[in-house]
């Protein structure tokens, strides 16, 4: 449509558009004074509110820093920075000039970022000196220059200070606040065709190596709005508050472009759920009135482990939705979440989505008010979503009170629309083993009223006697014995079953005897499941393998059992790489004990 008819933000002639006049100029044309990021600073209470007329300042003025050290549409930009106004303006700047951006985790070694910046060509980094985190302080700045020394597409590293440790500045080091303060102000902005690429994220692969998955302009932003939009049931003024980190898709979808483009007022979390204490995230509910509260299983798991006491501390009336996102949450958790944080009042959604489609396909909302929602089951699709379940053999699962392998059937607009550099690998990884079809690689139920409930991945189903079972179904019936927080189970190699089940779990801290909690669950995976679904082994760990997200890497569990350690891949996307040696020991005690 022309632009005189819609105003100069939104769209451009010819149907193009850029993504962060849709996110920032439109709402400063109408309301510049409203508050778009409240940055929730590791230092507890130190909340910095930012507008929409201060965040397109900010990001036209690195956008216009970018571009005068050479920065142009189509430039892969590597962001490595902590939670933070700066970070979201950067990705803002590469969308406002039409580069392309790529956040890595600021936590990720610097045999990860290299790995990234390599495979994508990315000609700058932006980062700062430090991080912060939980009191922490995270060398990133020494970590980029260990990175960029293999990678020689690297032009420019571009410094910020979060901080008040002087950095040395090497000759492509280029200070950011100083060159920001010299640069314009007002950046005009690119004219992107829809199917442009606005960012490219990484996601694990099955094979270890990082997966560059690359979306579109249009497509995925509005994709991740209507989501934000219907999901959470978003209103105007309300407070939204993602709590996950900008290094994944949930922080891209549903802390940046979704609630940006909606002219929401986004929270920025930079700390972790137990600094200074497990009443964090209840503590900045209160203050900030937070609205809809949005994070991950493996979180609650380890707050339901401090008891209840953290979150009664605090007044959570301002809160109307919950939602989980990143894992299958157990029924434990769920309950917990809605009875003791929600206190049985506030809608709670558990969001089924992956890196590649961009946003949230399965969720209990939007739906009727007052639809039921079952404890631990995503239900129903989103608008345009057409999930189907089909069989080993890639036959359609016609009827209810069924499971099979999830797909969808139809294109959607957030959908990812290559892998970087590999389309074939693209092709193969999710429309080879059902044509026709865009494969999830999860399987799934679809109860006897028509919802969806995810049963994990297709690689986590194990078959034992020729029974065919989704590891997330014991967890989720050993999860539910109180002393035990959290577990992982893998499929193994049995002689006679054909594959067992092994389980790995972590005891609270106060847990009576281990042995008797062993048996305990193996009495209730017998009494919830079946007999066959025992598992043969049980090994108590202190913790478990999780990536930044908080996803449990089972791969690795299975190699320590498979006694495969000596080929474990790539463990620097764990948030603790230490954990893998941890369990190894411990597996190689239980092992020998198991012998003797």
């Amino acid at each position: 449509q022309p632009a005189a008819a819609a105003g100069p933000a939104r769209w451009f002639l010819g149907g193009r558009l850029n993504v962060s006049v849709n996110c920032l100029d439109q709402h400063v044309e109408k309301s510049p004074d409203r508050v778009a990021l409240i940055w929730e600073r590791d230092e507890p209470g130190t909340a910095v509110h930012v507008t929409y007329r201060d965040l397109l300042d900010l990001t036209c003025r690195l956008a216009n820093t970018l571009k005068k050290y050479g920065i142009q549409r189509g430039d892969k930009v590597a962001i490595y920075m902590s939670v933070s106004p700066l970070a979201v303006a950067a990705m803002l700047a590469c969308a406002r000039i039409g580069a392309v951006h790529t956040v890595v985790f600021a936590g990720f070694s610097a045999e990860s970022l290299a790995g990234r910046i390599m495979d994508s060509g990315c000609k700058a980094v932006i980062t700062y000196n430090q991080g912060v985190r939980g009191g922490r302080l995270i060398e990133l700045k020494s970590t980029v220059d260990e990175a960029v020394k293999s990678c020689p597409s690297i032009q420019h590293v571009f410094v910020a200070q979060r901080t008040e440790k002087p950095v040395q500045l090497a000759e492509h080091d280029v200070p950011l606040e100083e060159e920001m303060a010299k640069a314009a102000s007002v950046c005009p902005p690119e004219s992107m065709d829809s199917e442009d690429m606005l960012f490219m994220l990484y996601t694990s692969g099955s094979t270890g190596k990082p997966k560059g998955i690359v979306h579109s302009q249009a497509g995925y932003l509005l994709y991740a709005a209507l989501t934000h939009k219907y999901v959470f049931d978003y209103q105007q003024g309300d407070v939204f508050g993602c709590v996950a980190d900008l290094g994944w898709i949930t922080g891209h979808s549903y802390v940046v472009y979704g609630p940006l483009c909606n002219g929401a007022t986004s929270l920025l979390f930079e700390s972790t759920p137990v600094y200074p204490d497990p009443g964090r995230y209840w503590e900045v509910v209160q203050r900030l009135r937070v609205n809809q509260f949005y994070g991950a299983p493996t979180a609650i798991r380890l707050l339901l482990n401090y008891g209840e006491e953290w979150v009664r501390k605090y007044d959570r009336s301002s809160l109307r939705t919950l939602g989980s996102v990143g894992e299958h949450i157990n029924k434990e958790a769920w309950q917990w979440f809605f009875q003791v944080v929600g206190e049985g009042r506030c809608t709670l959604v558990d969001t089924w989505w992956q890196t590649e489609t961009g946003g949230i396909c399965i969720a209990p909302r939007p739906s009727q008010e007052e639809a039921e929602i079952v404890p631990g089951m995503a239900m129903r699709p989103f608008f345009g979503i057409v999930p189907v379940l089909l069989d080993e053999k890639g036959k359609l699962i016609e009827g209810n009170d069924v499971s099979g392998a999830l797909c969808i059937a139809q294109p959607w607009p957030g959908m990812a629309r290559t892998i970087h550099g590999d389309h074939q690998r693209f092709v193969d990884a999710y429309f080879r083993a059902y044509p026709g079809y865009y494969f999830t690689g999860d399987g799934a139920y679809r109860s006897q009223e028509g919802y969806y409930q995810i049963t994990g991945r297709m690689d986590d189903v194990i078959n034992i006697s020729g029974h065919r079972l989704g590891t997330a179904e014991i967890e989720d019936a050993m999860a539910d014995h109180p002393q035990v927080p959290e577990t992982a189970v893998i499929g193994y190699p049995h002689q006679i079953k054909g594959e067992g089940a092994f389980a790995f779990i972590v005891l609270k801290e106060q847990a009576a005897d281990a042995d008797q909690v062993k048996e305990e669950l193996k009495t209730i995976v017998a009494s919830k499941i079946a007999k066959y679904a025992v598992p043969d082994h049980i090994l108590v760990v202190k913790r478990l393998p999780k990536t930044r997200s908080g996803k449990i890497v089972r791969r690795l569990l299975r190699k320590v059992v498979t006694e495969e350690s000596h080929n474990m891949g790539d463990v620097t996307t764990l948030e603790d790489p230490s954990v893998v040696k941890e369990i190894l020991a411990a597996y190689q005690k239980y092992k020998e004990k198991s012998c003797s």
